[in-house]
């Protein structure tokens, strides 16, 4: 029993310190270094860049309420790639294989948007 008792709270001590690095990965869904953040009224726009990968999302400055978000990105010369619904915090990650390529990405929450126009040339 005491052996029990013991292991459950090793176990639960370093549960906080196995689910910090998750959580991080988490709040932006995007793997990657940060290439350029876009903000506008109601969120930020975020494009991550790995070496032959960019990943986008929008986050909102207030999450909470569900409402209407989107992401777009597209790699010159490729097709778009979108996630739109109604979510509370977060549109995306839409990745595209972007090695060498230049892209393009849009994001809005509600009726505001943002857009980076053509980066990463």
């Amino acid at each position: 029993m005491l052996a029990r008792f013991l292991v459950l709270f090793l176990l639960a001590g370093l549960v906080p310190l196995l689910g910090a690095p998750g959580v991080a990965r988490a709040a932006s869904g995007c793997s990657g270094r940060p290439a350029k953040t876009v903000g506008f009224s109601t969120g930020e726009l975020r494009v991550y860049k790995s070496r032959a990968h960019v990943c986008a999302v929008t986050v909102a400055k207030k999450p909470g309420k569900r409402r209407t978000m989107s992401v777009t990105l597209q790699a010159r010369g490729g097709r778009a790639v979108s996630d739109k619904g109604k979510y509370t915090k977060m549109a995306g990650p839409v990745t595209v294989d972007a090695l060498n390529r230049c892209v393009r990405a849009t994001g809005a929450i509600g009726k505001k948007s943002a857009s980076t126009g053509w980066i990463l040339c």
